[in-house]
């Protein structure tokens, strides 16, 4: 995939080494009670644990009927099997398919922390089975990789969680304050029943977290255009979903007869005035912050217009507005996704409509987008109505110069000392969006490089996690918790 163009640019459409050997060991914690031993990992056993979970399909459908509850029930029982520290120690309970994990802290004055990941998967595109390298659910360890679907999103995240939580219990390690665990069964689909009945359980316990961490970001290498170093995206906002559906009615019959206005034809001039009629772009913060971040290492040119954006700010959003990826963090984006209309080519239809999908820029609100469109068509007669049950306003940008964000970075910097420490916008949407009540601020992060032969993989074909990367990943878990005990 081409890097893309322009200035101070994130791949954020998606989304130090270490020294490999058959095991690695970390400092046991400085923590009173913590014995003065180090954390041995066996890297053969923590592959097979990861790869056994891959070969569960705990694939999520559209459609719930095709969901297998099965599979969502031996992926928790492998869970269970494989971590058994963790499931004497910590309280876990089922929140329908969905995990919910306690581990009760010893200053109960102190708020907790939540950290979060999702079981399910997207299905594989019919047709692309015999393109995978590996089969998709076969778990197979080869060429440094670990290969399934699954492993970059997100069960490679949900693993590498219990792999430092089951190491920190083996050295005696018992956090200052509470954390949560919450797995959803159903971020693929919208998290409804999975996330929302989490966050919903938590909200009637009285829980506020102090912060929330969630998959969306990640270590972009070779991807941001004009910087050598890796950025360590970690993102402090992420963007509101809304689908509305556009719908038209007319006389039916032959088509030999038209109308001068077929309910088609109606349809399709509103989609298009939907679509040449963008919501505005504009600045707002993460992706201000972001653009601070990145403009020291760039060129002179680049940097000199992210840093002057008072006088460049015209120029800078048509240059950005012309890339998909970057148009993305500027503005509330529309999507004409779904036309449905007539049932045969000789017989008019009383009915279309149109799906589109918009995903809000923080400041935006769903209201806001319905108002726009209904301006935009101009149309009395075209229906506008929200489509579906998942819909979700794009979040507050967290703060970036608060205690928790200080702790992601530099931990992030004790694992990727390379890295140039960023913020940024999530452009799709995650489980998170499900917890703002239960929260004081929320980033989206996963402790994993993402190069440019990585981003096809991710939703997509041969999707595999570089067993160096995987093993890091949970040496970042481990170094999390216990700094947030310093």
């Amino acid at each position: 995939m081409k890097k893309v163009l322009g200035f101070a640019v994130l791949t954020l459409a998606v989304l130090a080494g270490i020294c490999l050997a058959r095991v690695w060991s970390l400092p046991a914690p400085a923590t009173a009670g913590t014995p003065a031993a180090v954390i041995a990992l066996d890297q053969e056993a923590v592959i097979a644990r990861l790869a056994a979970g891959l070969r569960i399909p705990t694939i999520s459908y559209e459609d719930r009927s095709k969901v297998d509850s099965g599979a969502l029930a031996a992926f928790a029982e492998h869970l269970r099997a494989s971590f058994p520290r963790v499931h004497a120690t910590l309280r876990r309970e089922a929140v329908g398919q969905s995990l919910l994990y306690t581990w009760e802290g010893r200053d109960a004055a102190t708020r907790p922390i939540l950290l979060t990941a999702h079981m399910d998967v997207v299905p594989i595109e019919p047709g692309t089975e015999g393109k995978w390298t590996h089969p998709p659910f076969a778990g197979v360890v080869a060429d440094g990789f670990v290969w399934g679907r699954g492993a970059r999103d997100d069960k490679s995240s949900l693993l590498a969680l219990l792999e430092a939580v089951e190491l920190l219990l083996e050295a005696g390690f018992q956090p200052p304050r509470t954390v949560y665990l919450a797995f959803g069964h159903d971020e693929e689909i919208g998290g409804l029943q999975g996330a929302r009945q989490v966050a919903a359980l938590l909200k009637s316990r009285g829980v506020r977290a102090e912060f929330l961490l969630d998959e969306g970001g990640a270590v972009l290498d070779g991807i941001v255009a004009g910087v050598s170093r890796p950025v360590a995206a970690i993102m402090a906002a992420e963007k509101g979903y809304l689908t509305l559906r556009l719908t038209t009615r007319g006389k039916g019959g032959h088509s030999s007869m038209p109308p001068k206005q077929t309910a088609l034809g109606r349809l399709a001039r509103a989609v298009a005035r939907v679509q040449e009629t963008p919501l505005p772009a504009r600045f707002e913060r993460p992706v201000t912050d972001m653009f601070d971040r990145l403009a020291p290492e760039m060129a002179f040119g680049p940097r000199f217009a992210l840093v002057n954006r008072w006088l460049l700010g015209p120029l800078l959003l048509r240059q950005l507005a012309a890339q998909p990826v970057t148009n993305a963090l500027i503005r509330t984006t529309t999507a004409p996704t779904v036309l449905r209309a007539g049932v045969k080519d000789n017989v008019l239809p009383s009915e279309a409509s149109a799906l589109v999908n918009f995903r809000l820029l923080p400041g935006d609100r769903i209201e806001d987008v319905i108002r726009h469109v209904q301006a935009a068509i101009g149309d009395d007669a075209v229906e506008v109505s929200r489509a579906g049950d998942f819909a979700s306003e794009a979040s507050p940008p967290a703060p970036v110069d608060n205690a928790p964000y200080r702790l992601l970075a530099q931990t992030t910097r004790d694992i990727f000392p390379d890295a140039v420490i960023s913020t940024g916008l999530v452009v799709g949407a995650t489980d998170a969006r499900h917890y703002g009540e239960v929260i004081e601020s929320r980033y989206n992060f996963s402790p994993m490089p993402l190069r440019p032969a990585d981003l096809p993989t991710v939703h997509g074909t041969n999707e595999r996690i570089a067993i160096e990367d995987y093993l890091r990943m949970i040496r970042f878990y481990v170094l999390l918790l216990r700094n947030w005990a310093a």
